[in-house]
């Protein structure tokens, strides 16, 4: 062999040593991991926030909707406050416009408002990346413009039907002399928890919860009220009392236990 062909060999052995080095010095990109979901299989009630005030869950729900845990993958329904948005993706605007995005259909939900007054309005299941954080949310509107979002779900709690209830409570604070009636009665409507709270005295005037001023629902007999509650935490209120010589605001803790809840 002549000393140019060994020059040449030697040169495309000393290449493709390089090469495998090379190669084998490159990290393979590995695949974000996915978060770990939090919760057990199952229905919960979960609070649902979005960055803008024209798209946000129907004020019948109080920012709610329903989170599905099915295999460790979290969906959310979600019902809007009319027709006007016809499609979601779970992405960006951008994403949402590429060929083969898979946008989320609207199912047509009935809602009920306080006032008895029946409507229908869009509502839609939501893949749920994780909780407690924002995650990207596009929508199309009735004017074919897509627009970007961020939303997010946080606070699950355990889905209870639509009905009238009853549950334990106990109440601590104040002398001590005053109690309420348990069981209490509990209702639940569109994931919101109320109670009926019989006092042992009829001289309550009105309560306050996180602020918001409860009064009577009652006007013979022993005080009773109406509040929100959740169950199995401890819920700080106050009852103006007229019993003693001046009216007296007095702090109070109610406690629910989920335990002993029981369809009526």
């Amino acid at each position: 062999m002549s000393m140019n062909k060994r020059l040449i060999l030697m040169l495309c052995v000393f290449m493709a040593a390089g090469l495998l080095l090379v190669s084998c010095g490159k990290k393979e990109e590995e695949p974000e991991p996915v978060p770990e979901c939090p919760l057990e299989d199952g229905v919960y009630f979960a609070r649902f926030d979005t960055d803008s005030t024209m798209f946000h869950v129907n004020e019948a729900y109080k920012d709610r909707g329903v989170l599905t845990v099915k295999n460790g993958r979290m969906t959310i329904h979600v019902t809007l406050v009319s027709k006007s948005i016809l499609n979601l993706y779970p992405g960006t605007a951008e994403d949402a416009q590429k060929n083969g995005a898979v946008l989320l259909q609207p199912t047509t939900d009935s809602v009920t408002y306080d006032d008895g007054y029946t409507e229908e309005a869009y509502g839609f299941d939501i893949p749920v990346p994780y909780l407690d954080g924002e995650f990207d949310c596009a929508l199309i509107g009735s004017k074919g413009k897509w627009y970007d979002h961020k939303v997010s779900v946080s606070d699950p709690v355990p889905y209870i039907e639509d009905g009238e209830y009853t549950a334990d409570v106990t109440l601590t604070g104040g002398s001590g002399k005053a109690s309420v009636s348990s069981p209490a009665n509990v209702y639940v409507k569109n994931g919101q928890l109320t109670a009926e709270i019989v006092w042992s005295s009829s001289h309550y005037e009105y309560m306050t919860v996180d602020g918001v001023r409860y009064d009577l629902v009652n006007a013979e007999g022993n005080s009773t009220f109406i509040i929100p509650i959740t169950l199995d935490d401890d819920i700080d209120v106050s009852a103006l009392t007229t019993a003693m010589s001046e009216p007296h605001l007095i702090d109070y803790t109610l406690h629910f236990d989920s335990a002993s809840l029981s369809r009526k």
